[in-house]
Order: C-alpha cells, then structure tokens, then sequence
C-alpha cells in the first residue's frame, strides 16, 4: 500500500515515477549511467548484482523486477536462489565471488569492510574500474530498495514482470526517463 497520503492507490513504481517524472528521470538517469554505461561488468553481471541486492535487503518490487531483467541478459534464473543460499556453492563465475561477497558486506554490514575485501576482487582479476562499478551498483540499488520500500511500493506481480521483462531490457532505464520527460514537457507545455 502506498504511502503517500495523496495517492493510496498508488502501488507501484512506475505510477510513482509518473507522478513524480522529474524524480523519476534523475533517478533513472543515474540508474543507466551505473548499469548500463561502458564497464567490465556486463549488463548481466550488473542485473545479477541488482537483483542479488534486492533480495539482501527483502525489497520485493525491485528483486521482482530485475530476475526478468538478468535473464534477459543471460543469467540462469536459479542462480538467484542459490546466492541466497550460499555465494560459495553458487553456480556463478568464480571470478564473480569475490564482488558478491562485497556487496553483501557493503549491503548488510557496511562499517566492517576492510581491504582484505577490496583486494580479494583484485586478486580475482578485476581492475579498479570494475571494483567502482561493483560499489556503484551496490549503491544504488540499496538506494532504490529504500526509496521503493519508503514510498510504500507493493509487488504487483505484473507490473514488475512487465517492467523488469519489457522495459529494462528494451528501452531501457534512459528510455523510461525519456518517457517521463515527455510527459512532464507536454504537462509544462499544458500548464502555459
């Protein structure tokens, strides 16, 4: 149930961002740059670390809505069971270890990361840029699970099909912040 006291009907992610599209376009413009701009991490590994992160933090919508995304993008969905079980035994790459065990650190207990975590994903093979890439994926994802949580996103089991099956993959999160700044042009242009 939503929280917001102007719109209790108002369930799920993609109805917040329409009535808050100039929001919803910077967040999903910093969404895009983060999970689907150049980076070591394929758009896979970085819907893989979307979805793993969802589940860390029981945000419902999001962990829904990025599985069809990763699958879209070659992950075995069973995998997702499986991190949540145990990273180690895990039918992930190996290299890809490391960076899930700092994220999970990063998620849960963030005050107790230390350089031996750091440097596990180095030693692992991944560059600098990666390791960033790794913690800006992190980052946003417990912020996007805070700020759906916060509003009072519900699973709606259809919409978060649709938009983690149709729209990630498709057009995309720098379409879907097109879209809204569409309608907030048109609403502008409306208003004068």
């Amino acid at each position: 149930m939503s929280f917001l006291p102007s719109s209790p009907g108002v369930t799920n992610l993609p109805d917040v961002f329409a009535k808050y599209p100039k929001r919803g376009s910077l967040i999903l413009r910093l969404i895009h740059e983060i999970m689907r701009e150049e980076s070591p991490l394929t758009n896979g590994d970085r819907e893989l670390l979307f979805t793993y992160i969802s589940g860390l933090n029981s945000c419902d919508f999001c962990y829904s809505s990025h599985i069809p995304a990763a699958v879209a993008f070659g992950v075995n969905e069973s995998v997702f069971d499986q991190l949540h079980a145990d990273i180690e035994t895990a039918a992930v790459d190996e290299k890809l270890k490391p960076i899930l065990r700092y994220v999970k650190k990063l998620t849960l207990t963030p005050t107790r990361i230390t350089k031996t975590d750091a440097d596990a994903i180095f030693a692992a093979g991944w560059d600098e840029k990666a390791f960033v890439d790794a913690i800006s994926v992190c980052c946003v994802v417990n912020y996007m699970n805070r700020f759906v949580n916060g509003v009072g996103v519900n699973v709606d089991s259809d919409t978060a099909r649709c938009t983690g099956a149709e729209v990630l993959p498709t057009i995309g999160y720098s379409g879907w912040a097109e879209s809204l700044e569409v309608a907030l042009a048109d609403e502008s242009r409306s208003a004068t």
